[in-house]
């Protein structure tokens, strides 16, 4: 039989379930294997051997450490804590911790900057600190793991008997991912095609501050109060970067791929309606110029001392169709009927592409 189990141990879809049954098994407190106990998607023959695993540990007076668990079977287990639990597990050993901030970067680092973390410095430096742990929504969960057979544990120093902690200091990286999840600290990115997606504003992409509602996993923006301020809710990840430069919105960016830009070239431009406003950035491609065919042999549109950029989401014709740009000497231009084009960064990343194209409009803007 236990050479059956340990053949059955071996088998993916045994640890995906194996940790949905852990990660139940440790909120609950129970300390027996049932079918009650179980979720309904787990295979039978997980609880089956569930219950196997708990004799032979029985049987052979064994306290496996979490630790000991296959790769698989403990990121399975991470994957499905919450946040809060897993600045709880990540004061159990460095190991642990490791882990437990990884998946959190993992889960935020596209869309925090260094900006973001400066910010949240600068507010704990303060003295305005969040509330870490929101007891009436949060589990404590490390009390209860530690206590929990059959896996043994180590607590750490800062715990008390009668009191459990997270024993996170109020600058760490993960009590400034656990704010982040709070809430409560709002932090600076870009959305884009702001306001849910108005025509003014497709294919672009602005600053906001953002705060992060986990109940529904999706945030809500503020944008800068020009001319008002201008509020947003129920943000999907997707629509979510961090700023790919430090420039500021109301800088001219320093354009520094001008030289190289030839036709085909994605590229992203500053543009804001008057100059009072922040500058928004919008995606457009590098065109031909006027005179030219489009024939890659015959093409010198790359030696011409102006650059065309197609904004392909309007309708030819389209006053926003087009701007033309000098290669030299290049500052903002523009006026207050077409608005003010600033500074120019070209798209390298493949990623940064396609990210583009999936935001493009169904239909073509007139």
């Amino acid at each position: 039989m236990k050479s059956e189990v340990k053949m059955m141990l071996l088998r993916p879809w045994f640890w995906e379930g194996f940790s949905s049954f852990l990660v139940s098994w440790f909120n609950k407190g129970r300390f027996s294997v049932s079918m009650i106990q179980a979720p309904l998607k787990m295979r039978l023959e997980t609880v089956i051997l569930c219950s196997q695993v708990q004799e032979i540990v029985e049987e052979e007076g064994e306290e496996p450490s979490l630790l000991d668990l296959p790769e698989l079977a403990l990121e399975c287990v991470l994957e499905r804590l919450s946040p809060a639990e897993l600045c709880s597990m990540a004061g159990v050993c460095n190991s642990l911790r490791d882990r437990c901030r990884s998946h959190l970067k993992h889960k935020w680092g596209r869309v925090i900057c260094e900006a973001a973390y400066n910010k949240w410095q600068c507010h704990i430096a303060s003295g305005k600190r969040p509330s870490l742990l929101d007891q009436r929504n949060q589990k404590v969960f490390f009390g209860s793991l530690i206590s929990m057979w059959p896996f043994s544990w180590y607590k750490p120093k800062c715990e008390s008997v009668n009191k459990p902690t997270t024993c996170l200091t109020v600058d760490s990286i993960m009590a400034f991912y656990l704010s982040l999840e709070s809430g409560k600290f709002w932090f600076p990115a870009q959305v884009y095609n702001r306001e849910n997606g108005h025509v003014g504003f497709m294919l672009s992409c602005y600053d906001a501050q953002l705060s992060y509602d986990s109940k529904t996993d999706t945030f809500q923006a503020r944008y800068p109060p020009f001319p008002r301020r201008s509020i947003e809710e129920s943000i999907h990840w997707d629509r979510l970067r961090a700023p790919p430069v430090g420039t500021p919105a109301n800088v001219l960016h320093t354009s520094d791929c001008l030289n190289d830009l030839k036709p085909g070239d994605h590229i992203e431009i500053q543009w804001r309606k008057s100059r009072e406003f922040p500058y928004g950035w919008w995606y457009a491609v590098v065109g031909h110029q006027e005179l030219c065919d489009g024939n890659e042999n015959r093409c010198l549109c790359r030696y011409n001392e102006k650059v065309v950029l197609e904004f392909s989401q309007y309708t030819p014709g389209s006053r926003w169709r087009q701007t033309i740009v000098n290669r030299k000497g290049h500052r903002e231009v523009g006026n207050e009927a077409g608005g003010f084009y600033g500074g120019i960064r070209k798209l390298s990343e493949e990623e940064e592409i396609s990210k583009w194209k999936r935001l493009w409009p169904k239909q073509i803007i007139d």
